[in-house]
């Protein structure tokens, strides 16, 4: 009597347990980038007249997926871009867009020093946490957005806000990745209200 084996079939547990690991852990990278995503969002802005002309001021919730969070620990900088749309509505033509002012801001971890490093405009400050540079990245106070004489006081204008990384920035084989992968993706909702101009208060004097 012939016995004939077949090997190739004998043991699939291991192939099935490395299938089994390979889905599980797409899943879970899917979906924590789509649990930071959902704790994203900007949660109130204004805007509002200062000496020099228009101001806004935001709070924005920033959360990471596990994949930006990596990246910052390993030294990469993270470029961020703060989207505001200004516009007059008009009853029988499109809209009217006044501006499109973009602020860009940047955190990254010092490994020398280990902390983490937020530039927004001009100022730079650092933080022990992660969860703390975060915050600073969400807090935006006083940022010019518009000139004096821009709006007309009284006019009701519709703006909206976002931020997003900008994925242009990255170093240059991870921003090709970025093309085909949500693991490097971004962006809060789109935040949209409607305001009336404040009036603007007296310019400051000349020296």
């Amino acid at each position: 009597m012939m016995v004939f084996f077949t090997p190739c079939c004998a043991r699939p547990e291991p192939a099935l347990r490395w299938l089994a690991a390979l889905w599980l852990g797409c899943w879970l990278g899917v979906a924590g980038s789509a649990l930071a995503s959902d704790r994203s969002a900007v949660r109130q802005a204004v805007i509002q007249a200062s000496p020099q002309g228009y101001v806004l001021d935001a709070d924005i919730d920033v959360a990471l997926n596990p994949t930006l969070e990596d990246a910052l620990t390993r030294g990469i900088n993270l470029h961020f871009q703060l989207n505001l749309e200004l516009t007059r509505p008009r009853k029988w033509w499109f809209d009217e867009s006044i501006a499109e002012p973009v602020r860009k801001m940047r955190i990254y971890y010092h490994l020398l020093l280990r902390r983490y490093v937020v530039e927004t405009g001009y100022t730079t400050q650092t933080t022990a946490t992660l969860d703390e540079a975060l915050a600073l990245l969400g807090r935006v106070e006083s940022w010019q957005v518009l000139e004096r004489g821009a709006l007309k006081t009284g006019q009701r204008y519709d703006a909206r806000l976002r931020l997003r990384l900008d994925t242009a920035q990255l170093p240059k084989p991870l921003s090709i990745g970025a093309v085909t992968s949500d693991k490097w993706e971004f962006s809060t909702p789109w935040y949209g209200w409607s305001f009336e101009a404040p009036a603007l208060p007296a310019p400051p004097p000349l020296p």
